[in-house]
């Protein structure tokens, strides 16, 4: 299966589209059980769509020397931890986590505590600056990318980055502090 699986990452690295589909016929099982062990059932078919919507998206980044299995189930950590992030509205058990995050309950209690700080943080940032930070940081996109789907230039992009990663690092030091 390996070598297969070699063959569908170099056709999804040239952008072959047939590609995606055999990657998805050859991963799909392998995504859903993966999945299953973290985001709630129903919306587990949603975050795979995300998965693989993602594959596509990013296919060139995809380096054919190296697993094609563990670069697809690297975005669906990713996808996973983005889900559970974005349902405020339910409480996520946290022996649910610790697979993704490590057994050391400490480190998790700091993670939580720190992701909310940085939350906050951003929350705070003006939209702009926001804006680019969450796609770069949370979506995954490059700056190249982020101007071309906000059709701003590069600089610009660049410019807001760089203000509100250091708005961003004040606002942490001092949480409490003038904004």
């Amino acid at each position: 299966m390996e070598a297969a699986l070699g063959d569908i990452g170099e056709r999804l690295n040239r952008g072959e589209p047939d590609a995606l589909e055999d990657a998805y016929r050859s991963l799909g099982p392998l995504v859903m059980s993966y999945l299953g062990r973290y985001v709630p059932q129903p919306d587990i078919e949603d975050v795979m769509q995300r998965v693989f919507y993602e594959l596509w998206r990013v296919h060139e980044r995809y380096d054919p020397n190296q697993s094609l299995r563990g670069w697809v189930l690297g975005i669906a950590r990713k996808r996973a931890i983005d889900h559970l992030r974005k349902r405020r509205d339910v409480v996520v058990p946290l022996d649910s986590m610790r697979e993704i995050t490590g057994d050391d309950g400490r480190e998790v209690a700091d993670r939580l505590v720190w992701a909310d700080e940085v939350r906050g943080g951003l929350d705070s940032l003006p939209d702009l600056q926001r804006q680019v930070i969450e796609l770069a940081y949370f979506d995954g996109y490059t700056q190249t990318e982020i101007a071309a789907a906000l059709d701003i230039p590069l600089g610009t992009v660049k410019t807001r980055t760089s203000r509100g990663l250091q708005r961003l690092a004040g606002l942490l030091e001092n949480p409490r502090g003038v904004r």
